[in-house]
């Protein structure tokens, strides 16, 4: 039987990308098919920010901060990357009191980190609201545009031969096969899902719940913030929600201009605006950086992040469905931990060594996943 390639990747956002870059640099045949809707990769805000919400998420998104740091000299100038840190602030004593043991935690995964008091803080961010406890600056977080890098990444200098993306709609996966909205049928020895939020169309059963998110970017001001930030009530507040939620995080881009968020409405795929939601997020925003009041928006849309019920993504095998690889349940952070889930997903299809534990990523912790394939 004829392969029309080795390994095909469904989706070319950031995972799918960086999946499938690092599988064919193993001499593999790698086919991305990409149906070019544009979802978490063109929609989120692209921040490269360590988490900590638990091990497995400190071990993950740690790991992929430093293959980010090793492609960052390779990046071409549409890629944006811009190291400014992030300052996780802390409103009152509690909340400085999280601060520590976020230090805590970031120091022992190797996590460059520094505890700033409140005059300190004043300093390096005079724009925001007097008064504020201190905040825990993390130097080597960064921010990106995440649809450059995957361009870059499957298209840019260095991108293997055995690497090709083609525009195309895949309406059933039929392992190792995929079938086209067009009839058409192409093989592989293995399929990779890697489309965030549409995964659950073609792979009915997985864990995936919709979170959807508005973001707002304004005219240029530049100077007027220096790192990305982030209330450290952001992880009760919005990460960890049962309903829609705020929090404040705004991040300075390159070209002088203030991206503002964010909020989670849970099950909605939209991409309507919900203005009220909007309204109480640029307030909260406001409330921590009062000059927001009088800058210029240009700009407000929705994305919708793909999660799952502990907010770590799925790296493996199908438990059930051989030949079926899954790259998928990122939420907020798949351009965070684009190359680290891509290294754990090639060391399992290759049999190689794990840089880290792929347990606590696999499908099986889920007892809920199962087939729904038509046989």
């Amino acid at each position: 039987m004829t392969l029309d390639a080795d390994i095909i990747v469904v989706g070319g956002g950031i995972v799918g990308a960086a999946c499938a870059r690092a599988l064919a640099a193993t001499g593999q045949r790698v086919l991305v098919l990409d149906d070019r809707r544009g979802s978490a990769t063109a929609a989120g805000m692209g921040h490269l920010v360590v988490m900590d919400d638990n091990p497995a998420e400190l071990a993950l998104s740690a790991y992929s901060l430093a293959l980010w740091r090793q492609w960052m000299p390779q990046l071409d100038s549409t890629c944006a990357w811009h190291g400014c840190g992030t300052l996780w602030l802390a409103s009152n004593e509690a909340e400085m009191q999280e601060a520590e043991k976020k230090q805590v935690r970031l120091h022992a995964a190797g996590v460059s980190c520094t505890l700033e008091g409140g005059a300190a803080l004043a300093a390096l961010e005079p724009s925001l609201r007097p008064g504020l406890f201190g905040a825990l600056r993390v130097h080597q977080d960064a921010i990106v545009y995440a649809p450059n890098v995957a361009r870059w990444l499957l298209e840019g200098p260095g991108t293997p031969a055995t690497l090709q993306r083609r525009h195309a709609s895949v309406v059933a996966i039929e392992e190792p096969h995929v079938r086209l909205a067009d009839g058409t049928s192409l093989r592989a020895r293995a399929v990779v899902l890697a489309n965030g939020i549409h995964a659950n169309t073609l792979c009915p059963g997985l864990p995936i719940r919709a979170k959807k998110g508005q973001l707002l970017i304004t005219d240029r001001y530049p100077g007027t913030v220096h790192h990305q930030l982030v209330e450290l009530g952001y992880v009760t507040s919005a990460h960890h929600a049962t309903g829609p939620s705020v929090a404040f995080n705004v991040q300075p881009r390159p070209t002088g201009q203030l991206l503002i968020g964010s909020s989670r409405e849970f099950d909605d795929t939209s991409v309507a605006m919900n203005f009220p939601l909007l309204e109480k997020m640029l307030r909260r925003a406001v409330a921590y950086l009062p000059a927001l009041a009088d800058c210029i928006a240009t700009r407000c849309w929705t994305g919708v992040r793909a999660a799952t019920p502990d907010s770590l993504p799925i790296l493996g095998p199908h438990p059930s469905r051989p030949g079926l690889w899954l790259a998928v349940g990122h939420e907020g952070l798949g351009v965070t931990t684009g190359p680290a889930s891509a290294q754990l997903l090639v060391a399992q299809m290759t049999g190689g060594p794990c840089p880290i534990d792929p347990t606590p990523y696999r499908a099986e912790r889920f007892m809920t996943v199962c087939d729904h394939h038509d046989r």
